[in-house]
């Protein structure tokens, strides 16, 4: 366990939480109830996150198994057995720590509840209410500690109990998968025969029509006649601008296969065009704290910008900024248009 916990704090600032659709937690730990009914026992299960849904909370499914034993008249022991669905908030940070709560219903089921004062212990509904965090090891595996109070009505009285617990969080699913690289099809030829020159007479030669700024367009067709060295241009001889209009997930800085394209398509621009930098701009729609959708704009941005970098554009040509939630492009009352609103656009500059 020590190992583990100095492996997570050593890659507590390399490893970036992502953004899988699922997880699975086998956990174990220690009931505590508040009666006298039973001792201290022992639990065994495992909880199941689903993290797609475009929400805050993120539905749990949780199952837990107890052999525990009863105190009263007639000491046994017996199974017990609950069922929970919990909402889920998981707080982001920028390390591998995450903290989060939970709280939902369940359902408590006890095998054999004994004879006399034992019956007194019904199967039944309860509440719950925790928190915990997760430590990550690696992109996809967890250490998962947890503290949850379950709250049950029982015979006309309220028992408590305290589960404390212990486990592994694997993650799963991941959203954006990285465009699969281009095929290149073996069965045609990689060159063509050329074939042989005809002889022509040969003619006078003519002067080259003029491109007086070696853009590539000749000056009779060229409306920007002056246009520096550095400039990718149209066939009109005026300097072509780009776009970079990429969109998010909720509550995610990651760039799907239809973003990686729009990406690749700026970085070549950016290459034939040395002369422009660019300042790479992140919005958020309004969900969620207005400090955090600042910091979220910000992650969005400068993943942007890691992707260019790697695509071989210098870093001083590119920098970033965060607006929030302050410039939507859509209205925020509705879920297509704070689609619109979680975006990257650039604003380029000579």
């Amino acid at each position: 366990m020590k190992k583990v916990l100095l492996c997570a704090l050593l890659f507590s600032n390399i490893i970036s939480a992502s953004d899988y659709n699922y997880e699975v937690s086998p956990m174990a730990g220690y009931v505590f109830p508040s009666g006298q009914r039973l001792e201290n026992y022992a639990a065994y299960g495992a909880e199941f996150q689903y993290n797609a849904l475009d929400s805050l909370l993120r539905p749990e499914l949780s199952v837990l198994w107890s052999d525990a034993d009863y105190e009263y008249i007639k000491p046994h022991a017996t199974d017990i057995w609950r069922t929970a669905v919990n909402g889920v908030y998981d707080f982001t940070t920028n390390n591998s720590i995450t903290p989060f709560a939970k709280a939902g219903l369940g359902y408590e089921h006890i095998n054999d509840r004994g004879n006399g004062t034992d019956n007194l212990n019904h199967n039944g509904a309860f509440a719950d209410v925790g928190a915990g965090v997760k430590v990550g090891i690696t992109d996809q595996i967890a250490l998962k500690l947890e503290a949850i109070e379950m709250l049950k009505f029982n015979h006309f009285d309220w028992d408590n109990s305290l589960l404390l617990m212990a486990g592994i969080n694997f993650a799963f699913g991941e959203k954006v998968q990285p465009a699969a690289p281009a095929t290149i099809d073996e069965s045609k030829p990689d060159t063509v025969p050329e074939a042989e020159p005809e002889t022509k007479p040969v003619a006078a030669i003519q002067p080259s029509p003029a491109d007086s700024d070696n853009d590539g367009v000749l000056d009779s067709q060229d409306k920007c006649p002056n246009t520096p060295a550095g400039f990718k241009v149209g066939a009109d001889g005026c300097p072509l601008k780009a776009t970079l209009p990429v969109h998010f997930a909720f509550d995610s800085s990651e760039v799907d296969e239809k973003g990686m394209v729009k990406i690749n398509e700026f970085a070549l621009f950016m290459k034939e065009s040395p002369a422009y930098d660019a300042i790479i701009i992140g919005h958020a729609d309004s969900t969620g704290p207005t400090e955090y959708n600042q910091k979220l704009s910000e992650r969005r941005a400068m993943k942007a910008q890691s992707l260019l970098i790697e695509r071989g554009i210098a870093a001083d040509r590119l920098s970033i900024r965060g607006e929030g939630e302050n410039m939507p492009i859509a209205t925020n009352k509705t879920k297509a248009g704070r689609a619109e609103n979680r975006r990257i656009e650039v604003d380029l500059r000579e």
